[in-house]
């Protein structure tokens, strides 16, 4: 088997190569981050979903329309 010199990376294919590993770590991150966000935002949801259905909230709901719909000029 004859000797070969090792192979020499140039700086061209090194370029690409740093690209591509740059552009695909970031491809898991965002997955990762649209997760995590979306759990935050049904937990936000589900916490407004409770103050406004509770009792104090929807009487003081009902009275801010009631007040705004019965409004005369004077």
């Amino acid at each position: 088997m004859p000797n070969r010199p090792a192979a020499r990376i140039t700086w061209p294919r090194f370029s690409k190569w740093v690209h591509y590993a740059a552009v695909n770590r970031e491809r898991g991150m965002s997955t990762a981050e649209y997760a995590v966000g979306t759990i935050a935002a049904c937990a936000f949801a589900a916490l407004l979903f409770k103050v406004v259905s509770s009792p104090e909230v929807q009487e003081m709901l009902t009275a801010l329309i009631n007040r705004a719909l019965n409004t005369t000029k004077g």
